[in-house]
């Protein structure tokens, strides 16, 4: 058997980065052009356009795609799509970019310019109908919701051309994969069914549990990271990377794991998050998306199974790539294991109940950690990291009370 497809009528990926010869004739002439500043998550997302990660994609999205795919995660040309993929800028620069124009997309945070794009149409959105389509809620709170209503008044679209791929493959190196890389992995691997499983958290006995539930179905699992920008509290790739190979060289059978990471911040918009991510790991070449509880979630903004539903309600032909929706998971003491709502029949009193956000609350403040809520060698890793941030505080703290 063969992997999936990637993603599109085509079903064959395109990567829009130049190289040889073409990329340096583009980079010379990026620096004649007029100048667009871009945000970590335009950044993020036109490297995954550059890599082949949003195929089909061309560009970023014109107004009937945006309007599309809010309303019902579909482009103008009937490609299904879950999340606009959207760069703004001020009204004032964009009347001075006539139509047609190439504008250089630099990153806002280094300066790099990191692409070329040909500016076919500018455009105002409605951004509170985007945020109640896309995160179901207009809460300023939200993170998704507070990027959406910080960005620029109009939208620029158009085809672009992909020059860089920022620190990724420096910085993560040997971690940072692009689709082409990871197909061929698996290939290699002989794996024709491969279960992503999405992760901006040290994986937990809970996580651990989901993956070997996947391993049992597929060939493999593929640990797949994100790379860009979490909210404050959130845990470091590193740190996560570090966590994730001591709980692989200690508790699973080798050669069914494969880690990588990939280039986006998170968006926090649950369900529809859920719908990108399946997007985008059939492009990388996974059969399966684990879908576990409150998948790329936040605070209370959706149901723990919102994610599972979501699948349900697209097209059955939308996407190659199927959910694999495992219940609430947690460790059971009359179990004696890891169980799940549909295989453990005890009380909740029997249970604890394992969570990123609890695990990270208790190292956090020093608290002690349940024994079976994660791994002694994850945890030891964990502990070093809160250590020295705690270790951090109190020196800045000192050097403020020596200023003051």
């Amino acid at each position: 058997m063969a992997l999936v497809n990637p993603h599109g009528k085509e079903k064959r990926l395109k990567p829009l980065l130049l190289e040889g010869d073409e990329l340096k004739e583009e980079k010379a002439r990026a620096k004649t052009l007029t100048e667009v500043r871009m945000t970590s998550r335009e950044t993020g997302d036109l490297i995954m356009l550059g890599i082949g990660g949003f195929t089909p994609l061309e560009g970023f999205m014109g107004y009937d795609d945006w309007k599309g795919v809010c309303e019902n995660y579909t482009m103008a040309d009937g490609t299904f799509w879950p999340i606009p993929i959207t760069l703004s800028t001020t009204k004032g620069q964009a009347d001075s970019i006539k139509d047609g124009e190439d504008v250089a997309l630099v990153d806002e945070e280094s300066g790099e310019v990191m692409g070329i794009m040909t500016v076919r149409e500018k455009y105002t959105i409605d951004k509170e109908y985007e945020c109640k389509q896309v995160f179901r809620t207009t809460d300023i709170e939200h993170p998704g919701v507070a990027k959406v209503m910080a960005q620029p008044e109009v939208n620029l679209a158009g085809p672009v051309k992909v020059l860089s791929e920022g620190r990724f493959p420096t910085e993560y190196r040997g971690v940072y994969m692009r689709p082409a890389e990871t197909r061929k992995a698996f290939e290699e691997k002989g794996w024709s069914t491969v279960a992503a499983f999405q992760t901006r958290n040290p994986m937990h006995r809970s996580h651990e549990y989901l993956t070997k539930i996947a391993i049992e179905i597929c060939d493999g699992v593929f640990i797949h990271m994100l790379l860009g920008k979490l909210k404050p509290g959130d845990i470091p790739a590193d740190v996560r990377q570090k966590a994730i190979d001591a709980l692989i060289n200690n508790y699973y059978v080798k050669d069914t794991i494969m880690v990588g990471g990939y280039p986006l911040d998170m968006r926090y918009a649950g369900p529809r998050e859920a719908l990108l991510h399946a997007v985008f790991r059939q492009n990388y070449g996974c059969s399966h998306l684990i879908v576990g509880r409150d998948h790329a979630g936040v605070g209370d903004y959706y149901g723990p199974f919102d994610a599972h539903k979501i699948f349900d309600e697209i097209p059955k032909d939308a996407l190659e790539t199927q959910p694999l929706k495992i219940d609430w998971t947690f460790y059971c003491y009359k179990c004696d294991g890891m169980a799940s709502m549909k295989t453990c029949p005890h009380d909740k009193e029997d249970r604890l109940i394992l969570s990123g956000t609890k695990l990270r609350k208790m190292l956090s403040e020093g608290e002690e950690v349940p024994e079976h809520f994660s791994r002694p060698e994850v945890l030891k890793i964990l502990r070093e990291y809160y250590e020295g941030l705690s270790e951090k505080v109190e020196i800045k703290m000192h050097k403020y009370a020596e200023g003051a």
